[in-house]
């Protein structure tokens, strides 16, 4: 999932599309730090795609080759500048930089 930021422009009422924040969660079901980390996301309205590696097999693949990480939650996340980052576990000091 991906949303964008729209900046108004004074000078031209228009508006400037920047890059797309996309941010991806591998996560279980059975996980309980996974489900913190996807409520803290929804109730900070920060959208993002699940990938279930408990169910998914390429999901845990990709997770791996990634990160190098074998456990959830791994919350990966591009910035405004196009940089890729990686938030093992639930650290909420680092999900903050999530919202800029």
């Amino acid at each position: 999932m991906y949303f964008w930021i729209y900046i108004l422009l004074s000078e031209t009422g228009g508006f400037l599309k920047m890059k797309s924040l996309k941010v991806k969660v591998y996560s279980t079901e059975w996980c309980p730090w996974c489900t913190k980390v996807k409520e803290w996301l929804k109730e900070n309205k920060v959208k993002f795609e699940e990938k279930n590696v408990g169910e998914d097999q390429k999901a845990a693949i990709e997770m791996i080759e990634k990160t190098g990480q074998r456990g959830v939650p791994v919350t990966i996340y591009t910035d405004k500048k196009g940089k890729e980052n990686v938030i093992i576990g639930y650290n909420v000091a680092e999900l903050e930089k999530i919202k800029g």
